[in-house]
């Protein structure tokens, strides 16, 4: 028996026989061509049959992992036409006189290494996708038959790496599981794999061609790999995975039950999502509403800024099709690790802290106007809340509603249909926490986003997989700020929500409830398990203790928040209880 250790994507048990994937090597010439006019056609048509493939792919990842997960292969089709790239390759094929393989393949390699080398993670990171659009484009030119890699029988896939465009073209029927060498827990590749609840191993170093068609087991519980596994090791195995099929069937049978602790506290449980390719994953994973529609999406997906039009037909569909449900939409959070061409923002140094989210919206004041008319005209069709990002200042707060009020004043003059709304807050950032108290009283809701609360935090990239080691998304710093900010909402009459990665922590759920936090918003495959939990806590008993891992001692959970923390109404504003 051979063991490999590596990083875990998915904590899961994959059984199965080894196939290596490995692409045949092919010669790309390097004799100068005598008809360049040949290549230019060979390039364009290649390129439009990878712009055309990019848009497949899209539409595949949309059904099988979400909008979010989607959306990278429609960056892939617009950097398919980005200008610089594609003048680059013609100018190899028009003045080197190369053929368009040898074209594609250079052009892309030193795109790569511009990327590559730049200080952003997240442009760092686009390296990888330039990468994949020019192997599309080979692979085309070339005439591989990609889909035929992956064998006929369902197998573990063993690589080098794999790119985003090669998991999701897969037939998941016969994907039992990855193991690559290279890769990183944050790369889209090992994103996917997650979504798509697929046992996947990477930085696998011990990997070898001669594990080819041997019988494996991937421990993602373990970070391992057995190669021929012994007898009773894999029947213990089998054991675990099959208590693992067990546990997600028994999580099936949770749905249409209320989110109750033992003790009789219920909370609402909602859903995290991009846009109306996730609405099916809100429906069937039973959420109670989503806590948080990702409105960029609209804005990434599109070519050029979205209409007043385009906008109200997206938010409509989302809330008509989800009501009575609530849909909070957050307004655009561009900027960060989500830009778009069309905006032509800078180039800055620390994108994190720059110009993004709110403060594009307040210095393009028309801008933002189109995106809130589209909102406050799907409010007529369902239960809508309008969120605001990255909020530090009461005169932030105060500056957009005051906007929102204007668009309020002419879309009545117009005569167009408006609904009820909560107007509410994200809270991540330390500032936020800090005023939480005024904010409260100017919102009908709080929002915490624990992703961004804890970079600001800790002063960690969470973009930079080299700060990995250094990240502690349980920090007692921003435990306390999340129990700070349920407390402000609270004394204010507000509902106060959690939206990041840490709702979706089992291990701390009890801890959330203790602080009392009113709603968790979640991706929605992460409904259900954490229903489980919440239906397994008694907040009538003293909270366990809980080890930190960090510290390697027992700490007990939060204490359960005092009496005068529970929401009381408040004229202005509609207090949404616990449901």
């Amino acid at each position: 028996m051979q063991v490999g250790t590596g990083k875990s994507v998915l904590n899961g048990i994959a059984i199965g026989k080894i196939k290596i994937y490995k692409k045949k090597d092919t010669t790309i010439s390097t004799t100068p061509v005598t008809d360049t006019g040949a290549e230019l056609l060979r390039f364009e048509d290649a390129q439009q049959k990878a712009i055309a493939q990019q848009t497949a792919l899209y539409e595949k990842a949309l059904e099988e992992a979400g909008e979010d997960i989607a959306e990278v292969f429609n960056i892939h089709a617009m950097m398919l036409e980005d200008d610089d790239f594609v003048d680059a390759i013609k100018e190899i094929i028009t003045k080197q006189k190369m053929c368009a393989e040898y074209a594609v393949k250079t052009a892309g390699t030193n795109q790569a290494a511009v990327f590559a080398a730049m200080d952003d993670p997240y442009l760092q990171a686009r390296s990888a996708d330039v990468m994949d659009i020019a192997q599309a484009m080979l692979d085309i030119l070339q005439g591989t038959d990609v889909d035929s890699m992956q064998g006929t029988e369902p197998s573990i896939l063993v690589a080098e790496d794999l790119a985003p465009s090669e998991t999701v073209r897969m037939d998941k029927s016969l994907l039992l599981g990855f193991i690559t060498r290279e890769g990183s827990t944050n790369s889209h590749t090992a994103i996917l794999a997650r979504s798509m609840n697929i046992p996947a191993l990477i930085q696998c170093k011990e990997i070898d061609d001669s594990w080819d068609g041997k019988m494996a087991v991937i421990d993602g519980y373990n970070a391992c790999v057995y190669v021929d596994p012994t007898a009773d090791l894999l029947k213990s195995l089998q054991k675990r995975q099959q208590e693992d099929k067990k546990k997600l069937a028994l999580l099936q049978e949770l749905k249409g039950k209320t989110n109750t602790t033992l003790d009789g506290t219920t909370i609402n449980v909602y859903a995290n999502i991009g846009g109306i390719g996730d609405v099916g994953a809100v429906q069937q994973n039973d959420a109670g509403g989503v806590g948080l529609f990702r409105s960029e999406f609209v804005y990434l997906n599109s070519k050029d800024y979205p209409t007043e039009e385009y906008q109200f037909e997206a938010y409509k569909q989302v809330v008509e099709t989800l009501a009575p449900k609530k849909v909070i939409i957050r307004t655009c959070d561009i900027g960060a690790d989500k830009t778009v061409d069309y905006m032509k923002l800078d180039h800055e140094e620390n994108p994190a802290l720059g110009y993004r989210a709110i403060r594009i919206c307040l210095t393009r004041k028309d801008f933002f106007k189109t995106q809130l008319r589209a909102l406050l005209r799907a409010s007529a069709y369902g239960n809508l809340g309008i969120m605001f990002p990255m909020i530090t200042s009461l005169r932030e707060l105060h500056d957009a509603k005051n906007i929102l009020d204007e668009c309020k004043v002419e879309l009545a003059a117009e005569g167009k249909k408006m609904g009820d709304i909560e107007v509410g807050t994200m809270i991540e950032t330390p500032a936020a926490v800090l005023v939480a108290d005024d904010l409260a009283e100017e919102c009908d809701f709080f929002s915490i986003g624990t992703n961004d609360l804890t970079q600001y935090t800790c002063a960690l990239d969470r973009q930079n997989a080299k700060l990995e080691p250094f990240a502690n998304p349980h920090h007692p710093a921003v435990l306390r700020e999340i129990k700070m900010t349920i407390d402000a909402g609270h004394r204010h009459g507000i509902w106060v929500g959690i939206c990041g990665e840490l709702g979706a922590d089992t291990s701390l759920t009890e801890t959330f409830l203790r602080m009392g936090v009113d709603e968790l918003s979640v991706n929605p495959k992460s409904i259900l398990p954490v229903r489980k939990k919440i239906r397994s806590i008694d907040l009538s008993k003293p909270a366990a203790a809980v080890v930190d891992e960090e510290a390697g001692e027992a700490e007990p959970q939060a204490e359960a928040p005092k009496a005068e923390a529970v929401p009381k109404a408040k004229s202005k504003a509609k207090a949404e209880p616990k449901a």
